[in-house]
């Protein structure tokens, strides 16, 4: 058992939620680790219990269908499953020029 698995208070695990760009500003932080609770199952699990932490992240998630997220490193759709994951990253859509 890993050390960051036993601080978990039981029914959560700790998970590294990092936030980029504009996502980020509305959070007002760059990474957080969270004791997520373990029956969430989905990126968009997580994006609701997020949005019940207060004005910044409701604002970061206004708009569900914008923010994209990736897995460990991995782009995921916010049906994707969260599983083992250790990171969760949230940034805004990439755009070219």
């Amino acid at each position: 058992m890993s050390s960051a698995t036993a601080t978990a208070t039981a029914g959560t695990r700790p998970v590294r939620i990092v936030y980029f760009a504009w996502v980020r500003e509305r959070v007002g932080l760059p990474e957080e680790t969270l004791d997520i609770p373990s029956d969430l199952a989905t990126i968009a699990d997580l994006v609701r219990w997020l949005k019940a932490r207060g004005e910044g992240y409701e604002a970061a998630f206004a708009d569900e269908t914008v923010v994209r997220a990736a897995l460990d490193h991995v782009h995921a759709k916010p049906q994707a499953r969260l599983g083992q994951a250790r990171e969760i990253a949230f940034f805004p859509p990439m755009t070219g020029g």
